[in-house]
């Protein structure tokens, strides 16, 4: 770790200005160290984490939407590695957390000098805050770190337990510590891009990341998660509302503010596992969220589709494998057309042309091949299908839609195009957090059904379809996962249900019963309606898609929401465990829990890197669960 992890003093030759800093262009300390301050530092550290499209596109697309299944993309989702990826995010962070413990030590090295200024304090307790977030960062995809790095010295690597304690700790005291009623320094708004130095929103984000904290280790710690999250819910400082939300905003170019999921390339195709919690859930009509041009291409609530199972994958508990939905769905999520376009739908506010130089958004058909090699040409204009991810050997080969941009549903514009600020921390966050912490039976203000709704509203508000938050909330309808909204529902839906699908070759109707995916992680399948699946759900949804790592660690620490195993066709060398006999059965070794720690770790610091593995616990892979993760 040596390598990156650097001190205080060679941050001084590697720092760089990120804003306008008036008469410091280029490195404050390479001027006149007089010049210098903290907020400089701190202002370049939240700067660089926003992710330029370099990294962005490597760790915030390809490793953690990808692991939290936001998209189509097997990657890393089925077992996959790259060391270069991880070796730059290595570098990445370890600057953005040189950057923050560097505002600090300026700050308090100036102030011994006698030349120190009100406001230093307080911007000693923001970078503090801002530091556990990265830690946190950093831990959530590595595991083990040094708590006591940046001081000039070789680190010595602590173990996950310590490092979260010691982030809610640093939470809690820095809190303590602000003084809300200090000024705030000049062009504050230049200089924390977040709240522009307003010092009661950062003690509402420290507390709501240290429910955060508190409630990634409840599995494994639970008496202290307990008493630090109910210390953090009774202030009732925490993200509440929108004004609240942690978040920075985009702008169009190449540089660290441009959009994190802008490259034109990676199209963001709507994902099987989304889709199966979207479609049914909250009981809202299509017809009733879209444009009537559209209703007639909307399908009865009990069709699923064509049955296509030469083309489409039928190894995997993905609940909708094998059948093409020729229409939209009858019911489905209000966020969803939100979030996602429809195919061929070019007057739709979301409707992205990207990407661009393949011209695949206005292709909207494509052949699919019968084992006697005839073909048929597919239409998808108006059509709403996500495929399972994995190796689908030879039926991969004979479909030409799967991946195809303009076949299927993909992110919307308004996350491409730069022109939106991306949330590190939103209030329907904060209310989920406080609905499971109630469901567990914690003291905090407010019940787990009003948290739950609350949640849910705070989402509904954000994507613009308010107006069917009652309709919605009080759903007994299931999804294809089996779960409804309505908190109070919790009756199971049974084993399964019946729907009708086409013959491809008849074109008559056949009656089928579809299983409703068995969850085995989470309670041993035994349920998919109670009430903490719902609040992960809904939580899942809510975070898509500017928070996938939280998604992720989510589905690590819990099993949900449910993740349907990749298709086994044919096998996936990185996933050993799942094969043709077990693709039924869920289990944590066929879904990726961590990154590994990167050679040029291993390279440079090799006593480091084996005590980070040694406080791991087990190998240095993806598939060895980190400490608070369900095992």
């Amino acid at each position: 770790m040596k390598k990156y992890i650097l001190s205080f003093f060679t941050i001084g030759l590697l720092c760089t200005s990120c804003n306008d800093f008036e008469d410091i262009n280029n490195n404050p300390f390479a001027v006149d160290a007089n010049k210098a301050e903290p907020e400089y530092l701190l202002n370049n550290s939240i700067l660089g984490a926003q992710q330029d499209p370099n990294i962005a596109e490597r760790v915030f697309v390809l490793y953690w939407k990808t692991a939290a299944r936001q998209h189509l993309t097997t990657g890393i989702a089925g077992g996959t590695y790259d060391d270069s990826w991880t070796s730059e995010y290595w570098k990445y962070i370890s600057d953005w957390l040189n950057n923050a413990n560097a505002a600090i030590q300026l700050a308090n090295e100036k102030k011994a000098a006698g030349q120190g200024k009100p406001y230093y304090d307080n911007v000693i307790q923001v970078s503090r805050i801002w530091r556990a977030y990265l830690m946190s960062e950093f831990s959530d995809n590595f595991g083990p770190q040094p708590i006591h790095a940046f001081q000039g010295t070789n680190p010595t690597f602590n173990s996950e337990k310590e490092v979260y304690y010691f982030i809610l700790e640093e939470l809690k005291d820095a809190v303590t510590k602000m003084d809300t009623t200090q000024g705030v320094p000049s062009n504050a708004n230049a200089y924390d891009m977040v709240y522009g130095f307003n010092w009661t929103q950062w003690v509402k984000y420290a507390n709501s990341m240290r429910m955060r904290i508190a409630m990634r280790i409840a599995e494994v710690d639970p008496s202290k998660a307990k008493t630090e999250f109910e210390a953090a819910a009774n202030s009732n400082m925490f993200i509440a509302t929108s004004t609240d939300n942690f978040k920075v905003a985009e702008k169009p170019g190449w540089d660290a503010l441009t959009g994190v999921m802008s490259r034109e390339w990676n199209s963001q195709i709507l994902s099987a596992t989304l889709n199966n919690l979207y479609i049914g859930l909250g009981g809202v009509n299509s017809t009733d969220q879209l444009p009537a041009a559209q209703h007639a291409q909307v399908k009865a609530s009990d069709y699923i589709g064509i049955k296509y199972d030469q083309q489409f994958t039928t190894m995997t508990n993905d609940p909708s494998a094998g059948y093409w939905l020729d229409g939209l769905p009858n019911k489905i999520d209000p966020r969803a057309y939100k979030t996602f376009y429809i195919p061929g739908d070019l007057t739709s506010p979301v409707y992205s042309l990207y990407p661009t130089y393949t011209n695949q958004a206005t292709t909207n058909h494509g052949d699919l091949t019968f084992e006697d090699n005839s073909k048929i040409t597919i239409n998808t204009v108006n059509t709403w299908n996500a495929y399972t991810i994995g190796n689908w050997g030879v039926k991969g080969q004979r479909n030409g839609l799967r991946n195809v941009v303009g076949c299927m549903p993909a992110l919307g514009k308004q996350y491409r195009e730069s022109k939106n600020a991306r949330i590190f921390f939103a209030s329907w966050e904060t209310y989920f957090l406080l609905a499971e912490a109630a469901l567990k039976g914690w003291t905090v203000p407010m019940s787990d059904e009003a948290a739950y709704n609350k949640g849910i509203q705070e989402s509904f508000v954000y994507n613009g379809v308010s107006q069917f938050y009652g309709q919605y909330s009080a759903s007994t309808d299931y999804n294809r996962d089996g779960t409804s909204v309505s908190y109070s529902h919790i009756t199971e839906p049974g084993a399964s249900h019946t729907m009708k699908y086409k013959d491809p070759v008849t074109g008559n109707l056949v009656s089928v019963e579809i299983k409703y995916p068995v969850n085995t992680i989470y309670k041993n399948g035994s349920v998919k309606n109670d009430k903490l699946t719902k609040i992960i759900t809904q939580k899942y949804i809510a975070n898509m898609p500017w928070l996938p790592l939280e998604s992720w660690n989510d589905q690590r620490r819990l099993g949900l929401p449910f993740f349907e195993n990749p298709a086994i066709e044919a096998p996936l060398p990185n996933l050993p465990n799942l094969s043709s006999g077990n693709y039924m059965t869920n289990s944590i070794q066929n879904f990726p829990q961590r990154l590994r720690y990167p050679s040029t770790f291993r390279n440079t610091d090799q006593s480091g890197y084996d005590k980070a593995v040694q406080l791991l616990g087990g190998t240095d892979a993806v598939l060895t669960p980190l400490w608070w993760a369900k095992h």
